[in-house]
């Protein structure tokens, strides 16, 4: 049975989790380095050592990105859930009316304290702050995902050079081979048609150099066939684990991605619940205080969201989120959910419309 989802633990765990594989794909950078200056020296025993560290890096990386998917789901679930508890504070309670009998300005002015003092709307700014969290790891193993792919693919492009290196003197070897058995046999069939004794000597003892030749040639060449072959094992190793830092690179930018703009989308609700004119509202919310997902709150502080611009690309950082994380697609209709903020029972001043996906 599973255990109830925390927050905290599972950040914390992500976290551990992004220093350990920060150390793991250093120990596998560095024998990648190590077998790109001396590929030769490393044998199949090793093979099955490394072979079990870059497995388990790839293992833990998808461990991780998808801890991070998740994290990032509940976010999102979260935010549907503070939604819907601020429907409660669409309407207007029977105070509020008899008051808006005689102002509509103080009816409003008392609605809005009440949506201020509202405990959802502190939950509101925790959701940020765990945004802020979340965005912050994902952009720390992001960072170490391109720094290392960047190393491990550079040492990678060269030692495939120097195995085609190798397939040339390979090609060159057996050519060489050829034409020294040919000589061989055309000496074997020249031997006794004609010429003295001596003469006939003489050509065995050149026929014999060929062949031998031509055998010391063959067993280099098996050698470097035998070289190539192990060569090749490793550089499918080494190209798994440049594949799967280029993968978890593009999983970190759709989860980037949607961080972004379900923190627009947060922001917005933040917007339509709270008088940001109000001094020291916005105070709690500032670029300084969340780093991570300071693009979002700077456009917020300029008053730069707009709402009738997210629900598209709010669409399509879903769709690439669910293309990349399967196991947290929603069904259709869990994904099809009405206006987020119903408008009709608020005020002009805090109208605010758009739909999820």
């Amino acid at each position: 049975m599973r255990k109830p989802f925390s927050f905290d633990t599972q950040l914390d765990a992500a976290r551990a989790l992004v220093e350990q594989l920060r150390l793991e794909a250093r120990v596998c950078v560095d024998f990648v380095g190590e077998f790109a200056r001396q590929g030769a020296a490393v044998d199949d025993e090793r093979f099955l050592v490394e072979n079990g560290r870059f497995l388990a890096f790839v293992t833990n990386g998808a461990s991780l990105t998808n801890l991070l998917a998740e994290l990032v789901s509940f976010l999102d679930a979260m935010t549907v859930k503070v939604s819907a508890d601020l429907d409660g504070f669409r309407g207007l309670t029977r105070g509020e009316k008899f008051i808006g009998r005689f102002s509509r300005q103080r009816m409003w002015r008392r609605h809005g304290a009440r949506v201020r003092a509202a405990p959802v709307v502190e939950r509101l700014r925790d959701l940020l702050v765990k945004s802020n969290e979340t965005a912050a790891v994902i952009a720390s193993y992001r960072t170490i995902a391109i720094d290392f792919h960047k190393l491990g693919e550079h040492q990678l492009i060269g030692i495939v050079e120097q195995r085609r290196r190798l397939v040339d003197r390979i090609d060159l070897a057996r050519l060489r081979i050829r034409e020294l058995n040919a000589k061989a046999l055309t000496t074997q069939g020249r031997i006794g048609l004609y010429g003295s004794r001596a003469e006939w000597e003489r050509m065995e003892e050149e026929r014999r150099a060929l062949k031998s030749e031509a055998d010391h040639v063959a067993d280099e060449e098996h050698g470097m066939r035998e070289d190539s072959q192990r060569r090749e094992r490793f550089i499918n190793l080494f190209q798994v684990f440049v594949d799967a830092l280029n993968a978890q690179v593009g999983q970190c930018n759709a989860l980037t991605r949607k961080m972004v703009i379900d923190t627009e989308e947060r922001l917005l609700i933040y917007q339509a619940q709270v008088d940001t004119e109000i001094a020291g509202s916005k105070v709690q919310i500032s670029a300084d205080l969340f780093p991570a997902i300071a693009g979002p709150i700077e456009l917020f502080e300029r008053n730069m969201l707009l709402p009738q611009e997210l629900e598209h690309r709010k669409r399509a950082a879903d769709a690439v989120f669910a293309s990349k994380f399967e196991a947290f697609r929603q069904d259709p209709e869990e994904s099809s959910r009405g206006a987020i903020i119903d408008t009709t029972k608020m005020s002009r001043r805090l109208r605010l419309r758009f739909l999820r996906p």
